[in-house]
């Protein structure tokens, strides 16, 4: 998984990015306040609107040219230090971005955790260990959003993967749905040339 995720963002091939920010996050997200964890974060601006507000935003990114895009793209200035994982820090913003395996990544007491393109991409086999992780790493009240995909996928396959209600109440019982919706239109585009012309996008929270 590794090695196929940073050779996608070598060569481009991000069609789950959205420059626009997520919709979902912005109309179902309700906390400030939060030192916010963004796994598999990519370059996304979802960083910035929960930044704005008023969160402590920590992004963890395997690859180093997610990372330097998300500053650059931004116009955001920013420092970089070693340590065990990279840690790419904005001047003048509460944001920084662990660069590495998120396994690796230990710190924990998260308030707030925001997932929209790392549990879907996280092979079957591979997703127990991502909870048992994820839950290691937040607060036992964290404010949580997590956003999955449904489709077909006798049609087209993942990443993003495709993944049923119930194997999120196994993890996360808790958590209750509150919203669904078509989003084919915002789904990588190699989901739509393999004909599939349905993607519920469901919010957890």
């Amino acid at each position: 998984m590794i090695e196929s995720w940073l050779e996608r963002w070598r060569e481009g091939r991000i069609g789950w990015h959205e420059a626009g920010g997520n919709a979902s996050l912005k109309k179902h997200w309700k906390a400030e306040g939060r030192r916010v964890l963004v796994p598999m974060c990519g370059k996304t601006v979802d960083m910035l609107w929960l930044e704005e507000q008023g969160n402590s935003v920590v992004g963890v990114e395997l690859s180093d040219i997610a990372a330097r895009a998300f500053f650059e793209e931004n116009g955001l200035q920013y420092t970089v230090r070693e340590g065990r994982l990279q840690a790419y820090t904005a001047l003048g913003h509460d944001i920084t971005i662990f660069c590495g395996d998120l396994f690796a990544f230990d710190e924990p007491g998260f308030t707030g955790w925001y997932d929209r393109g790392a549990f879907v991409a996280t092979p079957s086999e591979q997703r127990p260990a991502y909870a048992e992780h994820i839950n290691a790493l937040l607060a036992p009240d964290a404010h949580r959003l997590l956003i999955t995909l449904e489709y077909d996928d006798s049609i087209a396959t993942g990443p993003p993967f495709s993944i049923s209600p119930g194997e999120i109440r196994r993890y996360w019982p808790d958590l209750k749905p509150v919203d669904r919706y078509d989003d084919i239109d915002n789904g990588p585009p190699k989901f739509r040339d393999a004909g599939l012309q349905e993607m519920f996008e469901t919010v957890w929270r």
